[in-house]
């Protein structure tokens, strides 16, 4: 069965045919049901699985698999009892801009749901990664994402309470982390950020609104001031089926 198989856009030579020619039979599937995607567009609504399945003269278990497969990677969505094709995911840059200012450049409305604002003593691995004493009290914001008042990440913010000590007076939690500290004087300087691929813990994947066999995209992020201080340590889920991330790469120098 070495055929090739149609898919929309670039794709390796290949596609997904393995060298030996022999194709899953919910791969084929699959990528009839991308076809069918690409004709329906956002918001279309598939036939049912028992349709699908007399469609393509296959049983229900294997049209499922290739829905799953369609679910996971973010073209489809579940909506009531059905299934519909899903929008674009959303493109957040790798930069040192807020979460606010990624999804309002793509006119998104960006919002957040405080989860918790609380005082905690700093264990040592933070407290090295914040250059403060163990035990210094920091402050830890916890905050669901959203984007158009769909669920998307979850986000938590570790920074020494003498940096912002009015936080939990001042702070908007719906608002911009980033716009709060340029308001009261501190300028982002430089961050290392690193991302892995992950499942949410059955309280993570509550408060996302998620299954948990959904995979993640976890993302930390230790920021440092203009001046060099180390600033804030940050931990953020974002639902592997609704973002991917952006980053412009440049030619280095030859010094």
């Amino acid at each position: 069965m070495n055929q090739p198989i149609p898919r929309p856009g670039p794709e390796p030579a290949r596609a997904g045919v393995p060298e030996h020619g022999r194709v899953p039979k919910y791969y084929l599937v699959k990528a009839r049901l991308e076809e069918l995607v690409a004709e329906l567009g956002p918001g279309g609504r598939l036939p049912t699985e028992a349709d699908l399945a007399q469609r393509h003269g296959v049983a229900r278990a294997t049209v499922r698999q290739a829905l799953r497969e369609l679910l996971l990677e973010g073209r489809l969505r579940r909506q009531g009892r059905g299934t519909v094709v899903a929008g674009p995911k959303i493109e957040q840059p790798l930069s040192l801009s807020s979460y606010t200012e990624g999804l309002s450049r793509q006119g998104l409305r960006p919002g957040r749901t405080l989860i918790t604002l609380e005082e905690l003593p700093a264990d040592a691995a933070t407290a090295r990664l914040l250059d403060v004493p163990e035990g210094e009290p920091l402050w830890h914001l916890e905050r669901v994402l959203r984007a158009d008042e769909e669920r998307v990440g979850l986000e938590s913010t570790y920074v020494a309470v003498t940096r912002v000590p009015a936080l939990a007076r001042e702070f908007d939690p719906d608002g911009s982390f980033y716009g709060y500290l340029r308001e009261h004087g501190v300028r982002l300087g430089t961050a290392h950020e690193r991302i892995e691929t992950v499942l949410a813990s059955p309280r993570e994947a509550l408060l996302i609104g998620t299954p948990p066999a959904l995979p993640m995209l976890l993302l930390h992020r230790h920021s440092l001031d203009a001046g060099g201080r180390p600033l804030e340590q940050v931990r953020t889920l974002y639902r592997g089926d609704r973002f991917s991330f952006t980053l412009a790469l440049g030619t280095p120098n030859d010094n």
